[in-house]
């Protein structure tokens, strides 16, 4: 990876186009009457993020594998609910609306064209690529996704924080320390432990059962962070209840691998690309074929205007 200094903006961008998809109306469809909402849509968003953030570098994250098989081998349930198709070699297919799915080589083809750089590695999902780039940056970075999971990358001494969309695109909730604080009770780093207790119905894992979020951020007020909430279990003097401490005790294979499948990975092997916003497209002929194969039209000459206003 190239040095990436200055504000860098890491777009969760299957979370974003899913989100674009539900958002604008399937009726705006390219001349062919195949539906383009969540390419426009995606498009339009990008163009508002960069108008109102000015990142310096920008990068389009992908889930090369949504469902690692390495994150369910540890937990099975892990995202179990959005199999499709269970496949022989490769990936799962991934349940995905009939109208979206083929959409998703279009806005393959648009941001590598307009030369916004697009990064997925196998076998990781997009958080995993997302923590890395994170963990490897020099300057601020904003991250922009749907998916709470990645508040446990929210840094105030880093310039760490999460862009999450609440209505459309045009609202955004910037969450930092204090908004997680406020919120949850726990910092970016503590949010992993949160999520390890609460569990996530979304994503299939099943937490620790009687323990909420209320529960969980009381425990680790009380304990610090789940080692010390584990150890806990064996002290006689701590201040678990009796549910508290047989609930945990029965959890503990599940806490054991837990943290590996919750945290995001922060040691992907990244691929050496180029991160700076472009300015001009990467390939003008390509970006005037695809708008109109597409119907494209305002919403890639609007995001192509702001990306050389930012020169």
């Amino acid at each position: 990876m190239r040095d990436v200094t200055g504000r860098l903006m890491l777009l969760d961008t299957a979370s974003l186009y899913f989100r674009a998809y539900f958002g604008v109306p399937e009726s705006v469809k390219a001349p062919d009457g195949t539906p383009v909402n969540a390419v426009r849509g995606l498009l339009e968003f990008i163009d508002r993020l960069v108008k109102d953030h000015r990142p310096d570098q920008l990068v389009a994250c992908m889930d090369a594998d949504w469902r690692p098989q390495w994150r369910v081998d540890l937990i099975p349930t892990y995202k179990a609910h959005r199999v499709a198709e269970v496949r022989e070699s490769g990936p799962d297919e991934e349940e995905v609306p009939d109208t979206l799915s083929p959409q998703v080589p279009i806005i393959e083809a648009v941001l590598d064209a307009v030369g916004i750089a697009r990064v997925g590695v196998e076998p990781y999902e997009a958080d995993d690529v997302i923590g890395t780039f994170t963990a490897q940056a020099k300057g601020p970075v904003d991250i922009v996704t749907g998916d709470r999971d990645l508040y446990q990358l929210v840094d105030d001494a880093r310039g760490v924080r999460v862009l999450y969309p609440i209505k459309g695109v045009g609202s955004l909730q910037l969450t930092d320390e204090a908004f997680l604080r406020e919120k949850y009770g726990v910092d970016g780093r503590g949010y992993v432990d949160l999520a390890l207790l609460r569990g996530d119905p979304s994503d299939g894992l099943p937490g620790v059962p009687g323990i909420g979020e209320k529960t969980a951020a009381k425990l680790l007020a009380e304990f610090g962070d789940v080692p010390g909430i584990m150890a806990a279990i064996d002290d006689p003097k701590s201040k678990l209840t009796p549910s508290q401490r047989k609930r945990l005790d029965e959890a503990r294979p599940y806490v054991a691998v837990a943290p590996k499948v919750v945290r995001v990975a922060d040691d992907v092997p990244l691929p050496d690309v180029d991160l700076a916003l472009p300015h001009a497209p990467r390939d003008p002929e390509l970006v005037g074929a695809l708008a109109e194969r597409w119907g494209l039209g305002g919403s890639l000459q609007r995001l192509l205007t702001t990306l050389g206003a930012q020169a």
